[in-house]
């Protein structure tokens, strides 16, 4: 641990100076400006005496202490010296941040006893600071490997471009589509219940599940089936009460038709245009509840045709359920209208452009995915 005084009067330095480097403390002063201090070139765990100033901002207190909760730098105990005949306001001084206080002129005994119990705050904070960089580093590298098991975007046959923006380092949305044969095409896109690691783990399952096609006896051109075998295999009791909403479609490029299913799931979109005529929007959902939920859930396929030249895109709640400038909260229709502006010669990101800029915080407070299809 060491040790920075921060104290304007010479005195009072060099007294703090011989105590503490009598006790085997390491000992730097520093009689300018707290303000220009470099906190984040500490290299260990730091124990600050400082003058208190009222007259100063926040209570006294230096700019050095929005670092405290900074995992970036080493761990911060700040002691703060406080006047015998101003120690009213110590109760301030620890409201703003401070962590202890120490009377002046200064008592050799108190001193070495709030310093002793500062050193094992320090050591706690940083076997806790430790543990935190072990802890993201791990989430980081879960991280890494659920983007890897992502599908790439599609250039060819039909091309499909994808966005996946988790709230946090893991998220609960997963995607994947691929070719059950060279004419049927598998999409789907689902959404785990909650963030963290736990929904991560839920949706890789299911996508490892599906792309292996493990599913025993399931026939995965039918997409009602493969929700209703999902449902037997994935109920929230077993799942430490997490459910996810899915949708389902196979498509089969040679007759141009898709088959679906969704379980409560925001429905998919076609956006197609016939005849010079203005474009059409058509949601595509089926009826069925979240998958986990209910056993013996029954879920239902529909079928549609395929327009030349048409866009379908996937995606979860969370692309949709932001709180925009106003206060008010972004909805579906509202979705769909900035689809409807969407061109075939804008990119998948210029959706998300104008998704961010009626944010209110510029931030998305879900997981977010989102897929585009293009059905020439």
């Amino acid at each position: 641990m060491h040790i920075l005084v921060i104290h304007s009067e010479d005195k009072t330095r060099r007294r703090l100076y011989q105590l503490l480097t009598a006790e085997g403390y390491d000992v730097t002063l520093w009689m300018d400006d707290p303000e220009t201090l470099d906190l984040t070139q500490l290299s260990e765990p730091t124990l600050i005496i400082e003058e208190w100033k009222q007259e100063a901002k926040a209570g006294g207190l230096s700019a050095w202490l929005s670092l405290k909760a900074s995992t970036d730098v080493p761990p911060i105990f700040c002691l703060m010296l406080i006047p015998q005949n101003s120690l009213a306001q110590y109760t301030s001084v620890l409201a703003n941040g401070a962590d202890d206080w120490l009377s002046h002129p200064v008592d050799p005994v108190e001193l070495r006893a709030r310093v002793l119990a500062g050193k094992h705050i320090l050591k706690i904070k940083q076997e806790l600071q430790d543990q935190t960089q072990l802890l993201r580093a791990e989430l980081a590298e879960a991280e890494a490997y659920v983007r890897s098991l992502l599908p790439n975007d599609l250039t060819e046959k039909v091309p499909i471009n994808a966005r996946f923006i988790p709230s946090r380092l893991l998220g609960g949305d997963c995607y994947d589509f691929y070719w059950l044969d060279p004419d049927y095409l598998v999409i789907y896109l689902l959404d785990v219940s909650g963030h963290g690691l736990g929904s991560a783990l839920l949706s890789t399952s299911v996508l490892n599940m599906l792309r292996s096609q493990s599913l025993p006896d399931v026939n995965f051109y039918r997409p009602e089936k493969v929700l209703q075998a999902l449902n037997e295999t994935f109920q929230m009791n077993d799942q430490n009460e997490k459910y996810f909403t899915m949708w389902y479609g196979v498509y089969n490029r040679a007759n141009r038709q898709l088959l679906y299913a969704s379980a409560g799931h925001p429905p998919a979109v076609l956006i197609y245009s016939q005849d010079q005529q203005p474009q059409t929007i058509e949601p595509l959902k089926t009826s069925g509840l979240p998958i986990g939920m209910l056993p013996d859930m029954q879920y239902h396929w529909q079928r549609c045709f395929i327009p030349p030249a048409s866009r379908l895109y996937l995606f979860s709640d969370g692309v949709y359920e932001i709180k925009q400038h106003d206060q008010t909260m972004m909805n579906l229709n509202d979705f769909l209208d900035i689809l409807s502006t969407h061109t075939a010669d804008q990119t998948i990101d210029d959706i998300l452009k104008q998704v961010n800029d009626r944010t209110m915080d510029r931030t998305f407070s879900d997981d977010l995915s989102l897929l585009e299809v293009h059905l020439d």
